[in-house]
């Protein structure tokens, strides 16, 4: 395989694909926001949060227990995923429980779990 394989070699502009394209084409502000949800996304340690919250909703104290880790530190995993609409929360009593915010958030996850893991 040569390294300019995948490079296109053709001088032609293919104009209504471009217009087509363009004419969808959304505002910077939201692509940036995108990005944004993605690198938030990106933290394995927030990606297990997620996982956990896929299957049950629950407090900082389960999460903990579950990553084997300090209450602290997956409850300042929660204020990022929280502060970025990604989860949400609710009080019962003196006990807070958390869950994914809503169906995209769940379906983006399960459709990633699924992608990767069909790339096994």
């Amino acid at each position: 395989m040569s390294k300019n394989e995948f490079i296109c070699d053709c001088n032609i502009i293919h104009q209504d694909i471009v217009n087509s394209t363009l004419s969808k084409m959304a505002e910077e502000d939201v692509f940036n926001k995108l990005a944004e949800f993605f690198k938030i996304l990106g933290d394995t340690t927030r990606t297990k949060i997620l996982f956990a919250l896929d299957q049950n909703e629950m407090c900082v104290c389960d999460i903990a227990n579950v990553l084997g880790m300090s209450k602290s530190s997956i409850s300042h995993q929660l204020g990022t995923l929280r502060r970025s609409s990604i989860v949400k929360c609710k009080k019962k009593g003196k006990e807070v429980y958390y869950m994914l915010d809503d169906e995209h958030v769940k379906q983006l996850f399960e459709v990633g779990m699924e992608h990767i893991e069909h790339k096994k």
